[in-house]
C-alpha cells in the first residue's frame, strides 16, 4: 500500500524553505514551561514563556509569563521585546492564537482583533499568522523554543537547583540567560538593526481596562478575585488595567490601587488578594470581625503574622487574640516596620511566648541617646564681618 500510494497517491504538500531577509520578520510564540520544574518560595510554578524571536538574526526576548495565551501577555511582551531590540520589523507572525481565543465570546474574540490589529498598526508592522496546525509555518519559533527551553534547563543544572525565592528572582535568571544567549549574535543583529522601522515617539496600550465599583466590603472584584482598596474610595468606580502580573486601578488620571495580580479559585472558595493597610483602621475599631472575616488568611503580610495568629489562636480567648492580632498589624502599618516586627514575632514563636504588643513596642522604639547639657559655642569677633565686608568691596 505504501508503494501504491507513492506511484498512484495525491499530490502532498511540501515545506518551501525560505532564506530570511534581514529585519523583515519577527515572530512570536508561547510555550509551556512547566517541564523545567522550577519551584517559587517551595511551590511549584507553572507559568509559560513568551518568545519573540527575529527570524534573520535569532535576536531572542523572553519574557515569564504567569497567565495563559492572551491579548495582554502578547502585546506586554511583544512591546517590550520591540523597544528592548531598538526598532520593528515589517512584519509580526504568530500562530493561530487559537489559545487566547478559547471561552471567549464572539465580540470578545472581534475585540481582541481589533485591539491586535491597532497594536500593529500602531508600531506599522503587517500581521501574519500561521494556518491552525502547521507548526512549521513558524519555523524560526517553534524549533527556537526548544533550544531555549534546553539552555534553561542547563543553566538550572549549573546553578545547582531549581528553586527560586520570588518570580522576579526568577525572571532575572532568564534574562541575564537571553542576554548571554543575544551577544553570541551581535554582528548579525547589528546587520539586522540597520533594516529595521523606528520604533514610535511613544508606546501603546498593552493592557486591559475595566471599570468597576468599590464595594462596602472595602474592595472590587476582577475577573470572580476580590482586590482591596482603601477605604475612602467606597463608592467610587476605578478604571483597573489588567496586566499578566498585575492590576493598576486609577481614580481619574491618579495611580491608587496596585496588586499582584490573581487568578483561579482556592479550594473552591473566591481568592481575596488583601493589603493590611486598606482595612486596618476599620479593622482596628471592630477588632473581633477578624475572627471569621472571610479574607482574614489573605490579611497577613508575612508568614511570621499568620503563625503568630495560630498561637494566638490557640492560647488566648477569642477576645484577646483578635484584639492582639489587630494591635499587631496595627504596630507594621502605624510605625512602618512589618519586616522588623515579623522578625521579633518569629523570635517569641521559636521560644514559646505568646506574642505581646506592648512588650514587642518597646522592642522597636528608637534607643534613647544622651545629648551633652553643656555645649560651648565660640562666637566670633564682629571685626571679622568688617574684614569679610572689605574683602568683597
Amino acid at each position: 500500500m505504501r508503494q501504491w500510494r507513492a506511484l498512484n497517491g495525491p499530490e502532498r504538500d511540501i515545506i518551501f524553505r525560505q532564506t530570511p531577509e534581514p529585519g523583515y520578520m519577527g515572530q512570536s510564540d508561547f510555550t509551556h514551561a512547566d517541564e523545567l520544574g522550577v519551584t517559587i518560595a517551595g511551590q511549584p510554578f507553572q507559568h509559560l514563556l513568551y518568545h519573540f524571536v527575529m527570524v534573520y538574526s535569532r535576536w531572542e526576548h523572553v519574557g515569564v509569563v504567569l497567565g495563559g495565551e492572551s491579548f495582554t501577555a502578547l502585546a506586554e511582551n511583544l512591546q517590550q521585546a520591540l523597544w528592548s531590540l531598538g526598532g520593528v520589523p515589517q512584519n509580526h507572525r504568530t500562530d493561530s492564537l487559537s489559545a487566547a481565543l478559547r471561552n471567549l465570546t464572539a465580540d470578545q474574540r472581534e475585540d481582541m482583533t481589533k485591539r491586535y490589529d491597532a497594536f500593529v498598526g500602531h508600531y506599522g508592522m503587517d500581521a501574519s499568522r500561521n494556518n491552525r496546525g502547521e507548526a512549521h509555518e513558524n519555523g524560526a519559533g517553534e524549533p527556537q523554543n526548544r533550544h531555549l527551553k534546553t539552555a534553561i534547563a542547563q543553566a538550572l543544572i549549573l546553578r545547582g537547583n531549581r528553586e527560586f525565592a520570588c518570580v522576579e528572582d526568577y525572571r532575572r535568571f532568564v534574562d541575564m540567560l537571553v542576554a548571554r544567549r543575544n551577544k553570541q549574535r551581535a554582528a548579525p543583529v547589528q546587520a539586522e538593526q540597520i533594516h529595521l522601522k523606528p520604533l514610535p515617539q511613544r508606546r501603546t496600550t498593552d493592557f486591559t481596562e475595566i471599570v468597576v465599583p468599590v464595594t462596602r466590603t472595602g474592595g472590587f472584584l476582577i475577573k470572580s478575585i476580590f482586590y482591596s482598596a482603601p477605604s475612602q474610595l467606597i463608592g467610587q468606580r476605578l478604571r483597573v488595567h489588567l496586566y499578566d502580573d498585575r492590576i493598576e486601578a486609577f481614580l481619574g488620571g491618579t495611580l491608587v490601587v496596585t496588586h499582584p495580580r490573581a487568578r483561579g479559585r482556592d479550594n473552591r472558595q473566591r481568592v481575596h488578594v488583601i493589603n493590611y493597610h486598606h482595612v486596618i483602621h476599620a479593622l482596628r475599631r471592630k477588632p473581633q470581625a477578624l475572627w471569621s472575616s472571610i479574607y482574614r488568611d489573605s490579611l497577613f503580610p508575612r508568614t511570621e503574622y499568620a503563625e503568630a495568629w495560630k498561637v494566638l489562636q490557640r492560647d488566648l480567648p477569642r477576645r484577646d487574640a483578635c484584639r492582639r492580632m489587630v494591635d499587631l498589624l496595627f504596630i507594621a502599618h502605624e510605625q512602618a516596620c512589618e519586616a522588623e516586627l515579623a522578625h521579633l514575632l518569629a523570635a517569641d514563636l521559636d521560644a514559646g511566648r505568646v506574642p505581646e504588643p506592648k512588650a514587642l513596642v518597646l522592642l522597636l522604639a528608637p534607643k534613647a541617646t544622651a545629648l551633652p547639657r553643656d555645649v560651648a559655642v565660640a562666637h566670633p569677633s564682629l571685626d571679622s564681618f568688617d574684614a569679610l565686608l572689605g574683602a568683597s568691596a
